[in-house]
């Protein structure tokens, strides 16, 4: 399966607002984002951000360094173009996050349903490294999945499934979790859809 093609295919197939992760407001990463204390400031990166309207409230919030990476062109010239003026500001990097060679390192990563998709055990040690050279120490890290009870498959594609003691296992050589929220997603379709969120600090 070639991963970059199938999200390619997925963004100019469908539009931001009818995938079943589309969100009219990210609630729940905003909460986690103000808990970690980031400064204005600091460099965040949003891994996997495409389309999501989270860069959007970001920068409402003033947060005046952000990355949003995603592996779909497509998705990241979605958020381009919606921003108009304010989209020269956001650093977009498009990347798979698994392969991703930071240059900098950042006070916040947040992932919002990419790591569920790493079914090879390699791909998730993989993506672990790379979040742990691009986190400082200190830095937090926020990784939301799909929990023991939501889904399958998403978009087609098999998905593993986390609970917070999971989650734990998957980044415990670089990260202490320092709390976890769980939350029901509802699809633009309406399905409900259990997500497990946790907040991690890197050592």
């Amino acid at each position: 399966m070639d991963r970059k093609a199938h999200w390619e295919t997925v963004y100019t197939t469908r539009a931001a607002h009818e995938v079943g992760w589309f969100q009219p407001r990210p609630e729940t990463s905003l909460q986690l984002i103000a808990r970690a204390g980031v400064e204005r400031g600091e460099p965040l990166i949003d891994v996997g951000g495409g389309a999501s309207l989270l860069v959007d409230r970001l920068l409402d919030a003033g947060y005046g360094d952000v990355s949003v990476l995603d592996i779909s062109a497509a998705a990241i010239d979605v958020a381009y173009r919606r921003l108009g003026g304010w989209a020269n500001r956001v650093h977009w990097l498009v990347e798979d996050a698994a392969k991703f060679e930071p240059l900098r390192q950042y006070a916040l990563w947040h992932d919002r349903a990419v790591f569920h998709f790493l079914t090879d055990p390699a791909e998730r040690a993989a993506y672990v490294m790379v979040a742990m050279k691009a986190v400082r120490p200190g830095g937090s890290l926020i990784v939301a999945t799909f929990g023991p009870q939501g889904p399958e498959q998403c978009s087609g594609l098999p998905v593993v499934r986390y609970a917070p003691s999971d989650l734990d296992g998957q980044f415990s050589a670089g990260f202490e979790r320092v709390e976890s929220v769980e939350e029901i997603h509802t699809t633009p379709g309406g399905a409900a859809q259990q997500f497990v969120y946790c907040r991690f600090v890197r050592r």
